[in-house]
């Protein structure tokens, strides 16, 4: 193989005479909070302890919200990796996670490798992001990439590509009902499972804080004690929901004039975020 930047938007990389144009990596703010052992385990799975050794596939599961993908990221960047996210969908197809033919403007095929694909040339990291939306059939294609082959087979560009050393994944999938079951041969190859649950009251005060630190203190211990009663009755409001109530709350007092009542700006800010039911765990 053989890499060539041909400019400042594009890298082209050559495979079997195929010429192949790569994405870039993804640049977020992201910062993770918290659960320190659930980030311990997931770098614990990429590790590569012995020549004969290879990665594992983590997966991440928990509820949406709960920062699979933060901690992926965090993961990821603590390796000082570039990070490429793919957004998983039901109409995600094999050439959209591989490689997809495009038209240029001379009107010729021009092949564009997907983020996975991108990150598996460059040696960075892949998150699969809510892998259980996707098919069987766009799995089945990855099936050789996540076992002791590390490759993937592009029909379309017809190409097989190896993935660098350096190359690591994780999948992230939701814990909810609008989701696909995972076919067993992919089950197995996705290994371990990390678990992520809702976060004790001081990392979800410490979370909204990195998120949110112009928002007053007072609005932030007013969802911490939401949401902490909303976990302790089993409903799934998660940290990404505290942080939009907090967010709305605070731009509606902003607004306003400065006597409103803050409490009830954050009740009515609950209701428009979640919803009237949601009322039941205020104070």
């Amino acid at each position: 193989m053989h890499l060539k930047t041909p400019g400042e938007h594009e890298s082209r990389i050559n495979i079997d005479g195929v010429e192949i144009a790569l994405g870039f990596p993804d640049d977020f703010p992201f910062q993770w909070v918290g659960q320190e052992d659930s980030l311990h385990q997931l770098l614990a799975s990429w590790l590569v302890i012995d020549a004969a050794d290879i990665p594992l596939n983590p997966r991440l599961i928990g509820k949406p919200g709960v920062g699979k993908t933060t901690l992926a990221y965090a993961a990821a960047k603590k390796l000082q990796k570039n990070v490429f996210i793919y957004q998983c969908t039901m109409d995600t197809r094999p050439e959209d996670l591989l490689i997809t033919p495009v038209i240029d403007e001379r009107g010729s095929i021009r092949y564009v490798a997907s983020s996975l694909v991108t990150a598996m040339i460059r040696g960075g990291v892949c998150i699969l992001d809510e892998g259980n939306r996707m098919s069987e059939k766009s799995w089945a294609s990855l099936a050789p990439l996540l076992d002791s082959r590390r490759y993937i087979e592009s029909i379309v560009a017809g190409v097989k590509i190896p993935a660098h050393p350096d190359f690591r994944i994780c999948v992230t999938m939701n814990d909810d009902a609008s989701t696909f079951e995972i076919p067993e041969y992919i089950h197995s190859r996705l290994q371990p499972q990390i678990y992520l649950d809702f976060p004790e009251a001081e990392e979800e005060k410490r979370i909204l804080k990195e998120n949110l630190p112009f928002v007053e203190e007072e609005i932030l211990n007013y969802v911490v004690a939401f949401l902490q009663r909303a976990h302790a009755s089993q409903e799934n409001y998660t940290v990404r929901d505290g942080i939009n109530i907090a967010r709305y709350a605070a731009k509606r007092l902003h607004s306003l004039a400065k006597n409103v009542d803050a409490e009830s700006v954050l009740r009515q800010a609950i209701v428009m975020t979640l919803g009237e039911e949601a009322i039941a765990h205020t104070l």
